[in-house]
């Protein structure tokens, strides 16, 4: 896993609800635990564009509710600039279910992937239909 070279905003805190955007079944996430976060005492753990976050499987197929699996976020609302000055900013909140290493576990991501995060997870970045 390599490191991203942006400063992107964490946005997206304990409890944030996200769209699930692979063909696993699971249609809504929750976030419960951001894997790798060293914060302040009291503070909510918060999240950002290509972290690894645990989450709670909401809504979609029988099967995988009320599952706990690990999840990359791949788009955020919350705009970030990149190095070229560029600020980028997505309609929606997002997250592909993978395992504990960062395999993705479906075939296949419905919309757009952040550069950063195909970067950082080339599976992710190898089952996208469009990188930003």
């Amino acid at each position: 896993m390599k490191a991203i070279g942006v400063k992107i905003p964490k946005a997206l805190p304990t409890a944030a609800r996200l769209s699930c955007v692979d063909n696993t079944g699971a249609r809504v996430l929750e976030i419960i635990a951001v894997k790798k976060y060293r914060g302040v005492k009291n503070r909510y753990p918060k999240a950002g564009i290509g972290d690894i976050v645990v989450v709670s499987v909401k809504k979609g197929t029988p099967a995988m509710r009320k599952q706990i699996m690990h999840a990359v976020i791949i788009r955020q609302k919350k705009e970030f600039r990149r190095a070229n000055g560029v600020r980028i900013s997505f309609e929606d909140n997002a997250a592909v279910i993978t395992d504990e290493k960062g395999m993705p576990k479906g075939t296949e991501i419905k919309g757009a992937v952040a550069r950063e995060v195909a970067a950082r997870f080339p599976k992710i970045g190898s089952a996208a239909a469009i990188i930003v």
